[in-house]
């Protein structure tokens, strides 16, 4: 299928074969985008699921399931101690294109930033859009800050990684080739990386110490350096 606008919805949107467009999305499609009636887009759950639409009115009419493989294999998440200004939003921006499933903000010891709910809001804006701009399927959860302790409950892998970037740690992608091929998780630090007493806390557990290479990478170069190296893994 050739290029083709694609929107995000929520499953109550369908109703009856149709999709109720948001005042929104309308706006989008119709004066931004200048769709006529009878022209077709693309509407995706988020979740894995998208639909060939075709235009009719105001409204959007489902035509047939598209089905897609822009997925990588295995759900990343991301443990991302918050940079200090706006330099989270690139992160959240190409993290979502390399195809990470998760990112959880995270305070640390070093941590400057203190998100508020506006932050939030504005980072799953951006990952939606992301995931739109890249086709990908689904669009990465971007969970509420939570201090660096707190995120390993939210975890079901048994596979966890954690980037330091000095000390004498395997590189990560030979521990990972090592381990089980489950779904993976990676914490990544602020600048000035994390505390002894953190690293610590987290090797205890159940995480591994791991390099990504022999450069001292900026909070926000880190985590894009990693998923670029695990994409570029899952995509040969």
């Amino acid at each position: 299928m050739s290029q083709i606008q694609r929107i995000t919805i929520s499953v109550n949107q369908i109703q009856d074969e149709q999709i109720l467009l948001t005042s929104e999305q309308q706006h989008y499609l119709l004066r931004v985008l200048r769709l006529g009636n009878g022209e077709k887009f693309l509407a995706m759950d988020g979740k894995g699921m998208c639909w060939l639409v075709k235009l009719v009115g105001e409204q959007g009419k489902i035509l047939e399931v598209v089905k897609g493989d822009t997925e990588l294999p295995i759900a990343v998440t991301l443990i991302l101690a918050l940079p200090k200004g706006n330099n989270f939003d690139d992160v959240v921006r190409y993290c979502t294109e390399l195809g990470v499933a998760k990112i959880i903000p995270v305070l640390s010891d070093r941590t400057l930033l203190q998100p508020s709910m506006q932050k939030l809001e504005r980072w799953r804006k951006i990952s939606q859009e992301a995931a739109e701009q890249s086709e990908r399927m689904i669009v990465p959860i971007i969970g509420e800050p939570v201090k660096f302790t707190e995120s390993w409950k939210l975890l079901t892998t048994e596979d966890k990684f954690i980037c330091e970037g000095r000390g004498d740690y395997p590189h990560l992608l030979n521990s990972w080739e090592n381990s089980s091929g489950n779904d993976l998780a990676i914490a990544i630090g602020p600048e000035g990386g994390w505390t002894d007493t953190e690293l610590q806390l987290a090797v205890a557990a159940g995480f591994k110490p791991v390099s990504i290479g022999k450069q001292i990478f900026r909070a926000v170069t880190a985590p894009i350096v990693t998923l670029s190296m695990i994409s570029g893994q899952l995509n040969r």
